[in-house]
């Protein structure tokens, strides 16, 4: 596990929080634990009924809807999340390409934080509204 100032400068450094203010980015540290995991880890598995929500800070995953690679994540990329805003189960599987250090956040911790961290809501709705539109673009041209 990284040192606090560490940890900070990771969630610093990542696009999804890096227009948070240091107390909002201490609020976010201290909900969130830092793991790391090995390459070909299945992190979530579609279908899952969701418990956690992921922020990648290093290395990167291939995400597989109905075993077929949809994507690439990397630094700064969120996954999990969909799962805990709506209940529904997990929409595609994740799993690690390489080895990868993850932050995660509980339910009731990713909940919290949302409430506490305005801005943080604000990029996660545009995050959203983005994969939204690229799904629209790829169904309907």
């Amino acid at each position: 596990m990284a040192s606090r100032s560490k940890h900070l400068d990771h969630l610093g450094s990542i696009p999804l929080f890096s227009a948070c203010s240091k107390r909002d980015l201490e609020k976010i540290a201290k909900a969130s634990s830092e793991i790391s995991v090995e390459a070909s880890r299945l992190l979530v598995d579609q279908g899952d009924t969701g418990r956690e929500a992921f922020v990648i800070v290093d290395g990167k995953a291939g995400v597989k809807r109905n075993k077929r690679k949809i994507a690439t994540l990397g630094p700064g990329d969120a996954f999990g999340e969909l799962s805990l805003l709506d209940h529904g189960p997990r929409t595609a599987s994740v799993e690690s390409e390489t080895p990868m250090t993850l932050l995660v956040l509980s339910a009731r911790e990713f909940t919290g934080v949302l409430d506490e961290v305005p801005g943080l809501t604000h990029k996660l709705l545009s995050a959203l509204a983005s994969r939204v539109r690229e799904l629209d673009s790829r169904v309907f041209g």
